[in-house]
């Protein structure tokens, strides 16, 4: 996966507990996904499979949404201080693909 970053220059510092509580979240994801890898590879029902996936997809959906959120409190209100518009313009770009 291709990473374009622009400089801005806010500090890009996280709060380490919501670092770790979104860390934990993923590898909570990930562990599901592995789940359903081992589904498929047994020949499960589709059906289940299929509602395995969701359950992930919408576990992702939530990370994404902690990760918005705490970018907006954080960094963002901090780039808006500074007046750095370029990383508001970067954010909104990630919105947007996220989105």
């Amino acid at each position: 996966m291709e990473h374009n970053h622009e400089e801005h220059t806010h500090a890009h510092v996280h709060d380490p507990q919501e670092k770790k509580r979104q860390i934990n979240r993923l590898s909570r994801v990930i562990g599901h996904l592995e789940y359903v890898k081992k589904m498929i590879e047994n020949d499960e029902d589709c059906a289940e499979v299929l509602i395995q996936i969701s359950a992930a997809r919408s576990a992702l959906n939530g990370l994404g949404k902690q990760i918005i959120n705490e970018h907006i409190s954080h960094c963002i209100a901090h780039a808006v201080e500074e007046g750095d518009t370029a990383a508001i313009e970067e954010f909104q770009k990630a919105i947007q693909k996220y989105l």
